[in-house]
């Protein structure tokens, strides 16, 4: 039997056009190793670490007359070098243009006749540093203990301890033919009657009809979303039609400086960093001459990472909750933004207005591997109604981590857009460091520069007013 996908997997292949590509990116900063990384150091790296991620060899194909969900099959054509691409700044490059060249790369949608995902060396940024850019779609890590190609080329030493590799002995298995696809699928129709009706809801792009029958078995998602649904979010201008063209915009802060604001007001790192976005956003309407009261809030989709009660502050998070939080940001005091905020994740988590992982999978089938990936799934899930923006905070490991050699200096995640989103916010920690990666339609959202310089702004005002006080 083929390996298929779920029905909510091929919803998003399925709806995903040139304007809305799925694909979760990000970008990773590194250090030219002593003797440089080239294109063919890159490609043989990630060849070697292909066994870990078999997915990462295998392409969709669809049933005729969409009789069954479309299926993952051996791509027999894979060639690496396809995959794993070349590009270059003219030097010495700047970091705006590595950012233009990042939102030309990551608004490109992926080739569903191949493998779904790319990577691509660029050369030539100032300082002797290259970049990685990655493309992967979500459908492609499909389970709790999936790894990302990003993540495998990562070693925690510039040279790997030695251990022994797992043979790869890969050979493409013979894709089965349209009349096998065929039969499979008549085969599944008469064991599973159920599964023609969501096909073809699938097919003609009823997501929600899809989407309804999968909660079935995750009453908490139903319950909540419910909820949330007789509240539509706020109307705002990160909300509109959106185009093909993106533009990407990063900002940085010091983890020390966040973890000493948290001590001063309490709450937790995240209620920090989500406050900071919130004050950035309040500055950023106001420049556009947006309306701002004090009631004034924006809907955000927040995914973050819940820790046992005895857990140290620094631990890898074990659950995972997707929450709808309003954003005070007609709140102008920072101290009572942050408090606001921390109350609010509280009173979200407690009654009921969170998602848990283990729902998660029940509604999807699928738990990504980084909060990104299951940002950007839970926001084409939704109704656009329901929340403004998404912003994703994955912590990250705080030791350096290296790839052939060559030390990863930053790391910024590129979260795609919803339909109707102008704006999504990804950030990650790494060695001391918070990385905001923000991805913006192009248009709607032309100077999110502007927001992502107010988010620096706004750390540099919270930890100015801790020390005040």
């Amino acid at each position: 039997m083929v390996d298929r996908l779920t029905s909510l997997d091929a919803s998003f292949l399925y709806l995903e056009d040139a304007d809305t590509p799925m694909h979760v990116a990000g970008f990773l900063v590194l250090e030219s190793p002593r003797g440089g990384l080239d294109h063919e150091d890159l490609v043989d790296l990630v060849s070697s670490r292909l066994v870990l991620v078999p997915r990462f060899r295998q392409k969709v194909v669809e049933v005729p007359g969409h009789l069954a969900n479309p299926a993952w099959i051996d791509d027999p054509d894979f060639d690496v070098t396809y995959h794993v691409r070349r590009s270059a700044l003219p030097r010495p490059g700047t970091e705006e243009q590595l950012l233009d060249l990042v939102a030309r790369l990551t608004a490109r949608p992926l080739d569903h006749s191949r493998p779904l995902w790319e990577m691509y060396l660029v050369e030539g940024l100032a300082g002797d540093r290259i970049a990685v850019v990655t493309k992967t779609h979500p459908a492609l890590v499909d389970g709790l203990t999936a790894i990302d190609i990003g993540q495998v080329i990562l070693d925690d030493a510039p040279v790997p301890a030695d251990r022994p590799a797992p043979p790869d002995e890969w050979r493409p298995r013979r894709p089965p033919g349209p009349v096998a696809l065929v039969w499979e699928a008549v085969e599944e129709a008469v064991q599973r009657p159920t599964a023609v009706l969501d096909t073809v809801r699938t097919a003609t792009g009823d997501l929600r009809a899809t989407a309804g029958r999968l909660v079935g078995t995750a009453g908490s998602v139903l319950s909540a979303l419910a909820r949330t649904t007789v509240r539509p979010a706020p109307t705002s201008p990160l909300n509109g039609s959106i185009g093909r063209q993106r533009r990407v915009a990063v900002a940085r802060a010091d983890l020390d400086e966040l973890k000493a604001v948290r001590r001063a007001l309490g709450g937790t790192v995240n209620d920090v960093l989500l406050a900071t976005v919130t004050g950035a956003l309040r500055e950023w309407l106001l420049s556009r001459g947006e309306p701002v009261v004090g009631s004034t809030s924006i809907r955000a989709l927040v995914p973050v990472s819940v820790r046992p009660d005895d857990a140290d502050e620094d631990a890898e998070g074990t659950v995972v909750s997707s929450l709808l939080l309003d954003l005070p940001v007609g709140e102008p005091n920072p101290r009572v933004r942050v408090a606001r905020i921390g109350y609010a994740m509280r009173g979200a988590a407690q009654g009921g207005q969170s998602v848990g992982a283990d729902a998660l999978v029940a509604l999807s089938g699928f738990a990504p591997p980084t909060l990104h990936a299951l940002g950007a799934r839970a926001a084409s899930g939704l109704s656009r109604r329901l929340f403004n923006l998404v912003v994703t905070n994955v912590p990250g490991p705080q030791v350096p981590l290296y790839a052939a050699g060559a030390r990863m200096l930053e790391v910024f995640p590129v979260v795609p857009l919803a339909r109707g989103q102008g704006l999504a916010i990804g950030l990650t920690s790494y060695d001391g460091t918070v990385y905001f990666g923000l991805n913006a339609d192009r248009d709607s959202v032309s100077d999110v520069d502007v927001l992502a310089d107010l988010i620096e702004q706004e750390v540099a005002d919270l930890v100015e007013t801790t020390r005040e006080g």
